[in-house]
């Protein structure tokens, strides 16, 4: 009689188990994970309704045809003495969520080969269940490149918008200044060991001088953008080429090859947690803005006077606050002088609204140039807009930079004679211009400030008289 009431009693606990386990459900994530080389990514994986995983295994592997260990969890401890090699050290599950049935998985220092599908299974002595999870890896091709590649008879321009290393096929679209898209005549898609290689190619009939194109790609994370002025100069050059080429050809002399060098500017941004808003931003009401603040400048404009004691005991600043240059000159030991770049502070600082300035920066070799945050911590700090600093510089005598992270090089049509700086502080903007053109040359958009923002600026080193003349705070008068 008892051992047939122990037998009842284990197939009733049995059949309690079994009935429970088949509640038990695996979950995850529907959708692809979209990560970017290099950082670390969770993969998701959880028991529903919660049930604590400590006591079960949790297995993880890569569907790759020879199903890749990835990481074993069995017997409350982790056991990859077989994990792929390419998994080593990179793997971790949350032990302290086990109990609560999350098995998800953390891989770390993404890279493309990791990209696939990946199994969680997860299984005790009575149920077993799975999920799989896909994963896409992201990684940031070459600055785009406008090409222009020839001239039609039926009076286009043929521009070519060339990038590589990409991964996955980033989306690529021609805008004009407005923001719009324009429809492209082909797109040639490669993809080799480096990544994905794209071609985009458009014909331009409209030739007015103010005419700007934009070939931007773009992926989840990532937005990079090529900009090219088209005016009549260009294609008045490309007709001549034309007509010397075919006559050339009628007399049997040979063949002319002709290059034409235009504007072409790159942007460049790194991951944001509000990628698509900054690329609205940096669309029709951006451009516009171009227009709008140039015309209005006198609406926004402050009257920056530097403050000497806020520089390097090299550097001096005229009686009137408006100038600075290099110079042996000794200043008195303050706490406010930086020991990075011995940027020299405006008086004047900002914590709301719009503001605007313009810097003389004729006969430099070298200077940089914008806001930046009070209260930062000087010392040995890196120039960058997560440190404060949202600059734009010259280097090389015609290099321009955006300092960012990481930093963008700008190619501008003609040499900078005067710098104009607007910030936005609300709308986290912080704009600059070439104020002799009228045209727009960089923008910090989608940023977030915190306290004062101060002009400045650093008027680079004096050389031998190479770079000696100053960086002069300019009276702001509207052109209109």
């Amino acid at each position: 009689m008892r051992i047939m009431f122990l037998c009842v009693t284990l197939l009733t606990i049995y059949s309690l188990m079994e009935s429970q386990s088949e509640g038990l459900k695996v979950v995850g994530p529907d959708a692809p994970l979209v990560a970017v080389a290099g950082e670390d990514l969770v993969l998701p994986c959880f028991i529903k309704p919660n049930t604590s995983a400590v006591d079960l295994r949790v297995e993880w592997f890569k569907l790759d045809g020879v199903n890749s260990l990835v990481h074993l969890y069995n017997d409350h401890e982790d056991r990859n003495e077989k994990q792929a090699q390419a998994y080593k050290r990179r793997t971790s599950l949350f032990k302290e969520e086990l109990q609560k049935g999350n098995a998800s998985l953390k891989l770390s220092d993404l890279n493309v080969s990791d990209e696939g599908e990946y199994k969680c299974f997860i299984e005790d002595k009575s149920w077993f269940d799975d999920i799989t999870v896909r994963i896409i890896v992201e990684v940031q091709g070459s600055n785009p490149v406008i090409m222009m590649e020839s001239y039609d008879h039926s009076g286009g321009l043929n521009l070519v918008c060339e990038s590589k290393g990409w991964n996955p096929e980033p989306k690529v679209l021609w805008m004009n200044r407005e923001g719009d898209t324009l429809p492209a005549e082909d797109t040639q898609i490669h993809r080799d060991t480096e990544g994905f290689s794209v071609k985009h190619c458009i014909t331009v009939y409209d030739y007015s001088d103010s005419n700007r194109l934009y070939c931007r790609l773009q992926q989840q994370h990532h937005m990079m953008e090529a900009e090219v002025i088209i005016n009549s100069k260009v294609f008045d050059a490309w007709k001549g080429v034309v007509i010397i080429s075919v006559s050339a050809c009628v007399l049997a002399v040979g063949w002319i090859v002709t290059a034409v060098v235009f504007y072409n500017k790159v942007l460049q941004r790194r991951r944001m947690e509000h990628e698509i808003a900054e690329m609205k931003a940096f669309g029709e009401p951006q451009r516009k803005r171009v227009e709008d603040v140039l015309a209005g400048k006198n609406q926004y404009a402050v009257d920056v006077t530097l403050d000497p004691d806020t520089t390097h005991p090299t550097f001096r600043v005229s009686e009137d606050g408006k100038q600075v240059i290099h110079t042996s000159y000794d200043l008195p030991d303050t706490s406010q002088q930086l020991d990075c770049d011995p940027f020299i502070l405006g008086k004047q600082s900002f914590s709301s609204g719009r503001f605007y300035y313009e810097v003389e920066v004729s006969g430099k070799t070298e200077w940089t140039l914008g806001v930046m945050r009070e209260n930062i911590n000087r010392k040995g700090i890196t120039l960058k807009p997560q440190n404060g600093f949202w600059t734009l510089a010259l280097r090389n005598e015609n290099e321009y930079w955006a300092i960012a992270d990481p930093d963008v090089l700008l190619t501008l049509i003609e040499k900078v004679e005067k710098v104009g700086v607007f910030v936005d502080y609300e709308e986290g903007l912080v704009s600059f211009y070439d104020v002799k053109v009228s045209s727009h040359i960089y923008s910090f958009t989608g940023q977030t400030f915190t306290g004062e923002l101060y002009p400045s600026l650093f008027p680079g080193l004096n050389d031998g008289g190479k770079n000696s003349a100053p960086l002069i705070i300019s009276p702001v008068f509207n052109t209109e």
